[in-house]
């Protein structure tokens, strides 16, 4: 067994049968931990490394656990026919992945022996040393890009996009295969001008690229009383259809691929 197998990292979830984040049937694994503190994150409890208790429909249950990469890939083996039927495979999300670099690549390496598809959902809110270590196990990168002006970003996620924007740069270069994908949140970046803004700077580092717009949704809202937490975009109500339409269209007008979800 290559050692790689034993590498051990902190998950929280496994979901399987799912129909995004990729393409095909995938089995997506929630990696523990972010850098990132998006006011509409639907997975909060992803958001610290810590092992965590959550109240979720009136019982408590512990979110987090320690596996190692053969633990995690034994339970991915389950569903192995799915992925050949329908070209699927795994897809690392968080949380961010690249949190917990050595795990996430052990886990890509392991897929990548068994013949299994992979993709990662993520900002590469990370060195572009740590992304590389990844690129040769990954066939699809899907990246958030939530804003181009800094200081917008930085008071709804917690950080500014200067390392995110680079990253992209490189990744256009890079990555196998790199699709953009812009969570659409009212009153941070729903604009017509904010999307073409995020349209523009894909055009010029990926021409012919690709977006997924994600309509902002409160599922996770829930989780934020649960861990004792104050969400604060209870008062923002998801976009209209007909405005995704229309925010889909300027990301055709300049040239590139898109589709409303991902």
């Amino acid at each position: 067994m290559q050692d790689y197998m034993n590498t051990k990292g902190r998950i929280f979830d496994i979901q399987k049968f799912s129909i995004h984040d990729g393409p095909g049937v995938r089995t997506i694994i929630f990696l523990k931990g972010c850098v990132l503190r998006c006011r509409w994150c639907c997975n909060p409890e992803s958001q610290s490394y810590e092992i965590q208790q959550m109240e979720t429909a009136g019982k408590v249950k512990t979110v987090g656990r320690d596996v190692t990469v053969k633990e995690v890939m034994d339970e991915v083996m389950k569903d192995r026919v799915y992925y050949k039927l329908s070209n699927g495979g795994i897809t690392l999300s968080g949380g961010e992945s690249l949190c917990q670099p050595e795990f996430a690549l052990g886990l890509l390496r392991a897929a990548k022996d068994y013949g299994i598809n992979t993709a990662i959902e993520s900002t590469a809110c990370a060195p572009m040393e740590t992304v590389r270590t990844l690129l040769p196990y990954l066939d699809t990168y899907l990246m958030d890009i939530k804003h181009t002006d800094p200081e917008k970003h930085k008071a709804f996620t917690g950080r500014d996009n200067k390392q995110i924007l680079e990253n992209a740069k490189m990744l256009a270069k890079e990555a196998n295969k790199l699709i953009i994908r812009v969570p659409v949140i009212p009153t941070f970046n729903d604009t017509k001008e904010e999307i073409g803004g995020i349209a523009k700077f894909v055009s010029e580092i990926m021409p012919h690229g690709e977006i997924h717009l994600l309509p902002y949704h409160r599922l996770g809202m829930d989780k934020y009383k649960g861990l004792g937490r104050e969400y604060t975009l209870s008062h923002i109500e998801p976009p209209s259809d007909a405005h995704m339409e229309e925010l889909l269209q300027v990301v055709k007008s300049y040239g590139l691929k898109g589709q409303i979800g991902g």
